[in-house]
């Protein structure tokens, strides 16, 4: 891997383990949950406290949808902690989920979380999405001046949790409770079959055909 790997989706999550501000923790230990890793430039900042804030705000959501949130950044274990503790000094708002010191950028390298062209000191807003079987199913990058919308992100993991549930895909703008996508036909009969009408579908035509779900 070079210096500024980029991961892409559908690979396996490469496995680590560090220092975090909840102790050691290690990636694959985490198998059979989802895992939202993220990446912030660092402690102090504006911006990055701003996110945090939101997320720990919104973190029951990610919880509820098995979910773990997992940060990031290439500032120490102590830095980590003195911030999350300022914030709830500032705030009244405990930060709950582990932030990991990636101090050496070990890890930051490895998932492609520096851009050279932006910095080479500090990670950008990177955001993947990691399955319960540690596959990467989505990334987001945000620049180092612009903050994440935290509910694209819990949407993000609803769309691909109802994938994997009901075999469909999702269409532009979707939010849970909305039709969803079926597959299109694949063979010229499965064609014919979608013309005649299959239950339970409305259809735009044979290759576009949406379904409600519970």
């Amino acid at each position: 891997m070079n210096e500024y790997n980029c991961l892409k989706i559908g690979m396996e999550a490469p496995d680590f383990t560090a220092q975090t501000t909840f102790g050691q923790i290690t990636l694959s230990d985490l198998k059979g949950k989802w895992v939202v890793l993220f990446s912030h430039p660092g402690d102090f900042t504006p911006v990055c406290t701003t996110e945090f804030i939101a997320l720990a705000r919104h973190n029951c959501y990610f919880v509820q949808r098995n979910a773990q949130l997992l940060g990031l950044s290439i500032d120490s274990n102590p830095s980590h902690l003195a911030w999350v503790y300022n914030i709830y000094q500032n705030t009244g708002i405990q930060i709950p989920f582990p932030v990991i010191a990636d101090s050496n950028g070990r890890i930051a390298k490895t998932y492609g979380m520096f851009s050279a062209d932006a910095s080479t000191t500090q990670t950008v807003r990177n955001v993947f999405f990691i399955d319960d079987k540690q596959v990467i199913r989505a990334i987001l990058v945000y620049p180092l001046t612009n903050g994440r919308n935290i509910p694209e992100l819990i949407r993000i993991l609803d769309a691909l949790q109802t994938t994997d549930k009901e075999k469909v895909a999702t269409p532009a703008d979707w939010m849970p409770g909305q039709p969803v996508i079926v597959p299109a036909p694949q063979t010229y009969d499965e064609l014919l079959k979608r013309k005649t009408g299959e239950e339970g579908l409305c259809c735009i035509d044979w290759y576009l055909c949406y379904k409600n779900i519970k």
